[in-house]
């Protein structure tokens, strides 16, 4: 039966453990050497005591606070929008704890006590009156002052039309109290209050969930790292150069390379492959990914907000703040909505009091309440923002990192993607492909001569023939007078014999003792992925364009072999550039993949830049849209993140439309003179908190959508 070595957190044969085992508690430990077991008998309790369990992510000091639907309102701390009135929210995703939610949730509570009574048959109106006060001017006094700086700042919004309606429903009833009048409305008022908090608190949790996302980003870094020569050590104190330990079933702490021990790792979290990398000394490997049951020594790389998951949770956040063009509309819309639901509200006051039936002023005040309180424009604000959200959220899951909101939504429009070819099409590291061995010389010694000759070269050639004798187990020689030449290749001595490599007519030659003794043949491999990707999108209308700075007999081959009938070669990075302004201008939508510095200007040029997550920083920067893992089936999720999150705002803005249009009409008493229908303010009160919530929890639906 395999154990755990609690020290190192290797895997150990319990049976025959190679270190010996100790007896703890009535419990049988093993371990894989002495030097472990030495250890932890100097001090069990340090390796058994459980962990405390990290705290969760709090918002740094200073953290700021934002508008879901007016990105651009910043503020210092938690509150309401100046602009459309809705609640802030914080800035940084890992900030637990919403007070306005706390807030409304207990004014909710106390409201729906308080109303719950005026459903009581028979109450007397001053009853009514002392039931309805705290519910309206106590737990609505958020609402009120809202729609009161609404107005001030004339930003009408929401709570405009709240305050109008139940304003006017509680005061009228209020003076008609003192009149001595019957017809009062303190129950539609406190109603409408109830209700419209219980859309709030509602509203407010829905939102939570659309960073859900993040949090769970933030999550996957662990809160402390094993030092590799025994300790636990926070996370913010790991320094660049650390050797850290990661046992079987721990996420890693931060970015670096294995430099011991062999596992494989699930990097789903980060690439969105399902399959697990296999990782052994030289391997890289991501913070956050999740090791499974082998340990190995990692020596951190990047860490702190420089680690790959770091940046994956700032550009997403930046991403859920920006824009998507079709938002236009709704913006242009909602500024005259609010003006025009009060024209219709006043249109209907004025309607019933001289036409409808007795008694005229309360169907008048009725219906008028009715219009003001089912209008909603923020579901017309939110369709938009929310489905942004909750899809780049999604994306970051499937390692697609969306920059800006416009990238995603041109996307599912692409119908041209020009390509780079080295690292992108193909590895972009040039490999041995081909070893063939002049008679009576084994190819084993062959490749020993030409890595010992080539190992002190730097040259991307010399350096794939190092890798591919290592492969096979071959260790290189230490070649002596060790001399490189430009165009002439390098040469030495080994074992007394005098090697040279260079090239020959056909291709790369070793030459012994001056007698050619093999050829190699040195290619940067095609993508194993790349055919099968660049089929779909053919078959998807996308026509596909090759421009490569290499030579235009390489770039010929490897446009024959993955079928790309467009492609230059030997272009400038400036051209590069002119050529996707070319296809623009021929009324093309054009995207650019690519991964080197020398595809920036491209990247910025194209309608979408979609940047290789393997590639450099300033290509990243320069792109709307990132692959994390530099897989090309990272673009066909892309644009299928891109059509599911597009068809989401559609149907939300299709709602936000369609429930506006269908009830302002009913509210204001459309179907009384055929039917005798009207629609009661707390109806519509309802009606209006809930419709901001359907849009939301249709946005929702995009964490599970399959790209």
């Amino acid at each position: 039966m395999d154990a755990i070595d609690p020290v190192c957190g290797m895997r150990v044969d319990l049976a025959h453990p190679k270190g010996g085992k100790v007896v703890w508690r009535g419990r049988e430990i093993g371990f894989c050497n002495a030097k472990c077991k030495a250890r932890f008998e100097a001090d069990p309790e340090r390796f058994m005591a459980p962990r405390e369990p990290a705290p969760p992510p709090q918002a740094p000091p200073g953290a700021k606070w934002i508008c879901p639907m007016d990105p651009e309102v910043v503020a210092d701390g938690p509150g309401a929008c100046p602009v459309c009135g809705m609640a802030l929210e914080p800035a940084e995703p890992g900030a637990e704890g919403n007070p306005e939610l706390d807030d409304m949730r207990r004014r909710f509570w106390i409201a729906a006590v308080l109303t719950a009574p005026l459903m009581i048959p028979g109450l007397p109106m001053w009853a009514m009156a002392l039931l309805a006060a705290p519910v309206v001017i106590w737990a609505g006094a958020p609402l009120f002052q809202r729609g009161w700086r609404s107005l001030v700042s004339r930003n009408l919004n929401m709570f405009t039309l709240i305050a109008l309606g139940a304003g006017a429903a509680f005061a009228f009833s209020l003076a008609g109290l003192a009149l001595g009048r019957h017809d009062l409305y303190f129950e539609p008022a406190a109603f409408i209050v109830t209700l419209v908090l219980l859309g709030q608190v509602l509203e407010l949790k829905a939102r939570a969930r659309t960073r859900d996302a993040l949090r769970s980003l933030l999550e996957l870094q662990p809160r402390v790292a094993h030092r590799a020569d025994g300790g636990d050590v926070p996370l913010a104190e790991v320094r660049v150069g650390d050797l850290l330990r990661v046992k079987p079933g721990e996420k890693v702490p931060v970015d670096g390379a294995v430099i011991e021990g062999r596992s494989d790792v699930d990097e789903s979290m980060i690439t969105g492959e399902s399959m697990p990398a296999a990782k052994e000394p030289g391997s890289e490997v991501t913070g956050g990914t999740l090791n499974g049951s082998g340990s190995f020594v990692l020596r951190a790389g990047r860490v702190g907000d420089r680690t790959l998951l770091a940046q994956i949770v700032r550009m997403v956040g930046e991403a859920q703040r920006t824009r998507a063009p079709i938002q236009r509309l709704a913006d242009r819309v909602s500024g005259w909505f609010v003006p025009a639901v009060v024209a219709v509200s006043l249109l209907t006051f004025a309607a019933w009091l001289a036409l409808g039936p007795q008694p005229r002023f309360a169907h008048a005040l009725v219906n008028a309440v009715a219009v003001l309180i089912i209008a909603c424009p923020c579901a017309l604000g939110l369709a938009t923002p929310m489905s942004i959200m909750v899809g780049t959220g999604r994306g970051a899951t499937a390692g697609v990192l969306v920059r800006n909101a416009e990238a995603l939504e041109i996307l599912e429009r692409v119908d041209t993607l020009v390509i780079d070819k080295t690292g992108t099409l193909t590895e972009g590291k040039p490999r041995l492909v081909a070893l063939r061995a002049a008679p009576g010389v084994s190819e084993d010694e062959a490749l020993r001569l030409a890595a010992g000759v080539e190992s002190h070269s730097e040259h991307p050639l010399g350096r794939a023939i190092v890798a591919a004798a290592r492969e096979r187990g071959i260790e290189p020689p230490v070649a002596a007078e060790f001399a490189s030449n430009a165009g002439e290749g390098v040469r030495g001595k080994i074992d007394g014999r005098a090697v040279q490599m260079g090239r020959d007519p056909d291709g790369i030659a070793l030459f012994v003792d001056g007698v050619k003794s093999a050829t190699f043949e040195v290619a940067d491999p095609i993508k194993p992925t790349t055919p099968e990707v660049l089929a779909e999108l053919r078959a998807d209308g996308v026509r596909v364009v090759m421009l490569t700075g290499d030579n235009r007999s390489t770039a010929a081959t490897v446009a024959a072999r993955l079928g790309i009938e467009d492609f230059e070669a030997e272009v400038l990075p400036a051209h590069k550039a002119e050529a996707v302004k070319r296809l623009r201008a021929q009324g093309r939508v054009v995207a650019m993949a690519g991964d080197g510095v020398n595809d920036a200007p491209a990247l910025a040029s194209a309608d979408v830049g979609i940047a290789m997550g393997t590639g450099t920083d300033v290509a990243m920067e320069s792109a709307g849209i990132t692959l994390v893992k530099g897989d090309l089936r990272g673009l066909l999720r892309a644009r299928r993140l891109s059509r599911v999150t597009m068809r989401n705002i559609r149907q939300n803005l299709f709602w936000a439309f369609g429930y506006n249009s269908l009830g302002v009409p009913l509210a204001a008493g459309v179907l009384y003179p055929a039917f005798g229908l009207l629609l009661s303010p707390m109806i519509a009160s309802a009606a209006m908190s809930f419709s901001s919530v359907s849009v939301i929890a249709n946005s929702l639906r995009l964490r599970h959508a399959k790209i």
